[in-house]
């Protein structure tokens, strides 16, 4: 036992605090150097002897996402202030962001499921074999435990995101809130809604504030804090959990599964196929965002903005 210590020693990983422990060698190995060193051990008798002395096999885990931001805490308890005071006055309230993109046709999709046989898949993920590329881009409204997704063929653009918000208020947000002249979207930082792009901001200006009259406030999740999101673990969560284990042959079965997502608290969910191609990489320049109606909080600024419609007198 102590010549196999010995050699793990410096493969052996883990948490010096914890009696958690794991070697970056196999047991092959292990029981090949053992015997070179004059101990005949077979790797299931390693495997036995790590095992008793506080070893296991181990898988990495996602932890670490960098260093804080200074402005975290400030954020978090402000999108909490804004998403109150919007509840309360019954104003709408839409956490969005767009769910990994799914290839559509014969493919593995992650998961079981009870059936009497397993179907059998491709055994490669190549994009040439899907007939389609889906792209769900989904809105949870907080004010009604209601997800709509709009399933995109094309690229992941910031006009795609604001015109899926667009397309909501016109199919149903306006029906719903038909009195409400504001609404906040939570969005992370990064991405096709991120605080970044320009053309994100452009769009919405264009597409809710100016067509609508409507007053867009935007608050973004900080860097590395996008599951704290209501979208991801309120409607992608129980998406995901829907479909695990089934293979998305069709649009048909893609929006199947999104209608019929379910869950304990009433989650129901609307979805919708959408054939447009969107071009990436446009540009907006300086002088087009100066056009903009655009108004920074005082409160973390970057992450937190106001687009008013540019020509009040005709909503007034």
């Amino acid at each position: 036992m102590t010549d196999l210590l010995r050699l793990v020693e410096g493969d052996t990983a883990g948490s010096p605090t914890e009696p958690r422990k794991w070697v970056r060698r196999s047991l092959r190995h292990l029981s090949r150097d053992l015997g070179e060193g004059g101990h005949v051990a077979s790797h299931t008798t390693v495997g036995k002897l790590l095992r008793e002395s506080g070893y296991s096999l181990r898988a990495n885990v996602k932890r670490f996402t960098g260093p804080a931001h200074p402005d975290r805490d400030r954020q978090f308890q402000y999108i909490e202030t804004l998403k109150a005071e919007f509840l309360a006055a019954g104003l709408p309230v839409i956490s969005v962001d767009t769910k990994k993109k799914e290839l559509i046709g014969d493919f593995k999709n992650d998961g079981r499921t009870w059936c009497r046989r397993a179907d059998e898949v491709n055994a490669h993920d190549f994009k040439q074999d899907a007939s389609a590329r889906a792209v769900p881009y989904g809105l949870y409204v907080l004010n009604q435990n209601r997800g709509f997704v709009f399933v995109g063929t094309s690229a992941d653009t910031p006009q795609f995101a604001a015109e899926a918000v667009a397309r909501w208020w016109a199919r149903t947000g306006c029906h719903r809130y038909h009195q409400a002249g504001a609404l906040l979207l939570l969005a992370d930082s990064g991405g096709s809604n991120g605080y970044r792009p320009r053309l994100w901001k452009k769009s919405l200006q264009e597409l809710l504030a100016d067509r609508y009259g409507l007053v867009v406030t935007v608050s973004h999740y900080p860097t590395g804090a996008s599951k704290w999101n209501p979208v991801e673990h309120r409607l992608f969560g129980p998406i995901s959990t829907n479909w695990a284990g089934v293979p998305l042959q069709s649009p048909e079965v893609l929006l199947g599964f999104l209608r019929g997502t379910r869950n304990k608290t009433g989650l129901r969910v609307t979805a919708e196929w959408w054939d447009r191609a969107y071009r990436r990489g446009v540009r907006v320049s300086a002088a087009t965002m100066a056009e903009l109606h655009i108004q920074h909080h005082e409160v973390c600024p970057r992450w937190n903005y106001t687009i008013t419609p540019r020509h009040w007198e005709q909503w007034n």
